[in-house]
């Protein structure tokens, strides 16, 4: 199974409509490709036109929503890569990854949050998937999110 085939089935398996167009919020590329390396600017649990997971992780949103969460914004990020590139066949590695959570001052398991993140990156890309990451705590993010996830790509050279 290729890599774009595992996108559609764990895309399937979200409820996550590949077909659908993402829409940017701002005066802002979505997508930067600067020699090998592919930038992809943060990316909230948005499905169409619809942020799911609202609010912060510790009181509004459990643990396993909020890790869901961070596997849909993993979904747009490769998504974003995909169109930009062709193809996912065309990653190389996943050099870094920033998760950020909306956090209820109490709450510390932001790193079992980005596992969700990593999780699909690592079910669609195989090992080429796995990287370093940075996950934090934050107040907001945009529109209510719990999560927003960042990724920088490399690319067969």
């Amino acid at each position: 199974m290729t890599r774009d085939e595992k996108l559609q089935q764990i895309a399937d398996e979200f409820g996550f409509p590949l077909g659908e167009a993402i829409k940017v919020g701002g005066r802002y590329a979505p997508v930067v490709i600067s020699g090998d390396t592919v930038y992809v600017a943060g990316q909230i649990p948005r499905i169409v036109d619809q942020v799911h997971f609202i609010g912060a992780a510790g009181t509004d949103i459990s643990l396993e929503d909020a890790r869901r969460a961070a596997g849909i914004s993993a979904l747009r990020g490769l998504v974003l890569a995909q169109l930009a590139c062709g193809s996912l066949n065309a990653i190389s590695a996943v050099p870094r990854i920033g998760v950020f959570v909306r956090s209820a001052p109490d709450f510390t398991l932001q790193s079992e949050v980005a596992d969700g993140a990593s999780d699909v990156l690592y079910s669609v890309l195989g090992e080429v998937g796995v990287h370093v990451r940075t996950s934090v705590g934050v107040l907001q993010l945009p529109k209510g999110a719990v999560v927003e996830v960042e990724f920088v790509f490399k690319l067969e050279g």
